[in-house]
């Protein structure tokens, strides 16, 4: 897509995702982020950490892969990374993780990362990202830091702009077991009826499609 968003063909490729998942209530419900990065994760790979704050997926990633090689980015200064702008890196990695980074950059920012992010993946490397779900009342506007909301099929359909193939997409949201049965069962009517979710994040993994 580059600096300037051609907004037709982006209305493209939300449909294809549309067509794929008609409305926010066909993404499943993810409990557990981390099991799914566990089954992506492979031992020996290269795994970047983008917006990693204080490093805390390091040690359970290592725990399970102790041969990944990972590194963090993130733009705090004050805590040790190994860049600190993805400007900085200089390798290809066959993971890229981006939780809850994107909405706090503008939209031609967070286009332009995702480019980058693209162009530092191994072919058939993937991508995992979060971005607060839109349709949680909440979950976006508490944090006056937040910049950009991204729908699930708007967002899905940047990333087929950048290249990227999506492989699965998520609502993720975990509690307690009675709540978690409460909201999924007895509240889904409501939600749906009212149009919000209680799904705190949408979650998008994404592949860089090889080129053989």
């Amino acid at each position: 897509m580059g600096e300037e968003i051609p907004w037709s063909q982006l209305f493209q490729y939300r449909d294809q995702i549309h067509q794929r998942y008609p409305s926010i209530w066909n993404l499943k419900i993810l409990r557990k982020r981390f099991s799914l990065i566990r089954d992506i994760i492979r031992d020996g790979q290269k795994v970047l950490d983008v917006g990693a704050s204080h490093r805390n997926l390091e040690p359970r990633i290592k725990a399970h892969f102790p041969n990944v090689v990972y590194k963090s980015l993130d733009i705090d200064k004050s805590q040790v990374h190994d860049f600190y702008s993805l400007d900085d890196v200089d390798e290809t990695f066959d993971v890229v993780l981006l939780f809850e980074v994107i909405e706090h950059l503008e939209l031609k920012e967070g286009v332009e990362m995702l480019s980058k992010i693209y162009s530092l993946l191994e072919e058939s490397g993937r991508l995992i990202l979060t971005t607060p779900n839109v349709f949680n009342p909440t979950r976006f506007w508490r944090d006056a830091t937040h910049k950009m909301a991204y729908c699930y099929d708007e967002l899905a359909g940047i990333l087929l702009g950048q290249g990227f193939k999506i492989i699965s997409m998520y609502r993720t949201y975990n509690d307690a077991f009675h709540r978690f049965l409460f909201r999924v069962y007895i509240m889904a009517a409501l939600h749906r009826y009212l149009g919000i979710d209680f799904a705190k994040s949408i979650l998008i993994v994404a592949e860089k499609e090889s080129n053989g």
